[in-house]
């Protein structure tokens, strides 16, 4: 349910708030203050569903020493999540579009689901596949047999409805998608020739919407950071009911994981190489003429 993942995702930032001005800022002093785990307290401040209770925050706003006013607001914040999971929990158990496929993706990819599902605008780089909200059924399908061989049928078909489900999102008002791919992603076979094609056509027809920006990193474009970076995810919220800005999240891609980076220092260093891409990237005409040359070649 996506308001009740933006309001966990506002409270968790504006508790985060609240305890680095407290006199002692430390995770660990506040979570054992309240008799939690460290874990549990990060899981709140992530916007993670967890088992603490309204006398856990009470004590966490006594601790961090904080006036009146934080108070309530946090307080205020902290019932729009009950009411919500109550309206959730009448409504049935249906709460995200990837729960019911969690036995599909991997533990963090769960996190990242539950983002993409609430974030306004996603910036993407890919330099070797494309990314799931550009693929047609029969690349992904194409994709998922090459990394698990035994995958059952069943199973295979789930995790293409789950992908077909994420693309709703670029039917969404409000919602914008860029992504910076390098030309290898135009270029690797993935599947057979019919696939490509239809891959290619699927990609030139998702670049005509006016909330989708679709540039690619020719190989000419000589050395650039995403050269020497993995594929990550750049995503941005709007504000939540407490007025604060939602911190900025890079979800980066790994041979064997993934990790989230949302300190300031980590979220600029891919900030830079995001501009320093989209230098070096052909416009959005010129990468559709590119991606209709090379599914001619594939024609041919």
């Amino acid at each position: 349910m996506t308001g009740l993942t933006v309001s966990r995702l506002d409270f968790g930032n504006y508790m985060r708030e609240l305890r680095m001005r407290a006199p002692r800022p430390a995770v660990l002093a506040a979570a054992t203050h309240i008799g939690a785990s460290r874990q549990a307290l990060d899981r709140m401040e992530d916007g993670s569903p967890t088992r603490l209770g309204a006398l856990h925050i009470n004590a966490l706003l006594d601790f961090y020493s904080v006036g009146p006013e934080a108070r309530l607001k946090a307080l205020t914040l902290w019932d729009e999540i009950k009411s919500e999971e109550k309206s959730s929990r009448a409504q049935g158990p249906v709460r995200g579009l990837w729960k019911a496929y969690k036995d599909q993706v991997a533990p963090n990819t769960g996190k990242f689901l539950r983002l993409e599902g609430i974030a306004d605008k996603v910036v993407t780089h890919h330099p070797v596949i494309f990314p799931a909200l550009l693929q047609s059924a029969d690349y992904r399908r194409a994709l998922d047999r090459v990394n698990e061989a035994g995958l059952s049928l069943v199973d295979l078909e789930r995790r293409i409805e789950l992908t077909m489900k994420r693309q709703a999102r670029l039917d969404e008002s409000g919602f914008t998608y860029e992504a910076l791919l390098g030309e290898a992603v135009l270029r690797h076979r993935v599947g057979d020739e019919t696939t490509m094609r239809s891959q290619l056509g699927w990609l030139a027809t998702l670049a005509e919407r006016d909330n989708v920006s679709i540039r690619v990193v020719p190989f000419d474009a000589g050395v650039h950071p995403g050269l020497t970076m993995l594929a990550f995810d750049w995503l941005t919220f709007p504000p939540g009911p407490s007025g604060l800005t939602l911190p900025t999240v890079v979800y980066a891609e790994g041979a064997v994981g993934s990790v989230f980076h949302e300190h300031d220092e980590e979220v600029d260093r891919y900030r830079q190489a995001t501009e320093r891409i989209r230098a070096v990237a052909l416009d959005k005409q010129d990468t559709r003429d590119l991606v209709m040359q090379i599914a001619k070649e594939r024609a041919a």
